[in-house]
């Protein structure tokens, strides 16, 4: 999965406004022409190609040679890196077995190839006036930056709502972990938000790479709004996870962002996929998320407390000796720590419960 996203983000980057690409991609949709490009080549392409004919050499790539062979009927073919030209005029013969929501032939057909190959496809309408992009079962429109500019800016007002309430049910975990009032469904609520940030982050992310250049104020804000959500999911997961589940971590989280977004919003189904019991049932959490919190607290010596102390509410209360004697804590990092915990507790003494 997050190889395909990465691939996506590397097309989008090609394909971004002032790439030479999208320069031969805007010459077409100005000439009025439409076309079939395909980005690589190889015994896959090969055997689902027909007529046309290759280059002699692979012509370099330029934004007017791709015009030029689109004034041609068949489609074109450019090397893995579309730095070069392969051939044009080609007749692609997809299987027509693989399913197509498209109803014109050159758009089904630049799916087709993209589901058969996976390789990236894009295909030019001339009465649309506008250029798609299939790769990966994905189908992304590559409008105009001002278009997606405002579109990426609406998306950023959402995410940043989002942000908010996800930070909220942080705060309200941690004041129920702190009072050791804490259930499966305060754990489920975090975890979804987490994930709802992530998510729509990650579309935000693709549009923005499709910016180019004009993004880069975009990615600023998004880094911000997205910042340790996957790592705060993971600690959450951690802290509530049964010993056995624990094991299969990598695997629930592949799930969870599986879910679709209606399974995403109900918190019995999340609660399923991750392995939890009644949701409403009281837990105790080992302290994962907490610790993580703590300044210059390195990772082996949070793994370290917490095979120590086993639950959250022993790490609460113990004193600076007690610390000190965990492997690789001495008087000041017990100090430190007990001076956050100490912190974290006052908070938590004029605190009442909110359901959110």
């Amino acid at each position: 999965m997050a190889q395909n996203s990465t691939k996506t983000l590397r097309t989008l980057e090609r394909l971004a406004p002032g790439t030479p690409l999208r320069q031969g991609l805007e010459r077409i949709l100005q000439q009025g022409k439409g076309a079939i490009i395909v980005i690589g080549h190889g015994e896959d392409i090969d055997a689902i190609s027909s007529g046309g004919f290759p280059l002699r050499q692979p012509q370099a790539f330029t934004p007017a040679r791709l015009a030029e062979l689109a004034k041609m009927d068949g489609g074109i073919i450019l090397d893995d890196e579309a730095d070069n030209l392969i051939a044009a005029n080609v007749h692609f013969v997809p299987s027509n077995e693989i399913p197509s929501d498209e109803t014109g032939a050159r758009h089904r057909t630049a799916q087709r190839i993209a589901l058969q190959t996976g390789r990236p496809v894009v295909a030019v309408s001339e009465g649309r006036k506008i250029a798609t992009l299939y790769l990966d079962g994905q189908k992304i429109e590559l409008r105009s930056p001002t278009e997606v500019a405002a579109r990426v800016n609406q998306e950023l007002q959402t995410l940043d709502r989002l942000r908010r309430r996800l930070d909220e049910a942080e705060a309200n975990l941690t004041q129920l972990e702190a009072t050791n009032l804490a259930t499966y469904r305060n754990a489920v609520t975090l975890i979804q938000r987490a994930e709802l940030v992530r998510r729509v982050g990650k579309a935000i992310e693709r549009e923005a790479v499709s910016l180019g250049d004009e993004g880069r104020l975009a990615y600023i804000q998004l880094a911000d709004l997205v910042r340790g959500v996957t790592h705060l999911q993971e600690m959450t997961l951690r802290d509530y996870l049964s010993a056995q589940r624990i094991r299969s971590l990598a695997k629930i989280i592949e799930r969870l962002q599986e879910m679709d977004e209606t399974d995403l919003d109900d918190p019995a189904k999340v609660g399923k996929v991750i392995g939890f019991p009644d949701l409403d049932e009281p837990v105790t959490p080992r302290g994962y998320r907490i610790l993580s919190k703590v300044g210059r607290l390195p990772e082996p010596v949070r793994e370290e407390l917490i095979r120590h102390f086993k639950k959250l509410p022993r790490i609460l209360a113990a004193s600076p000796a007690d610390f000190e004697k965990v492997e690789g804590i001495g008087a000041t990092r017990a100090s430190h720590l007990r001076h956050f915990l100490d912190r974290l507790l006052a908070v938590a003494e004029n605190w009442a419960p909110q359901g959110i």
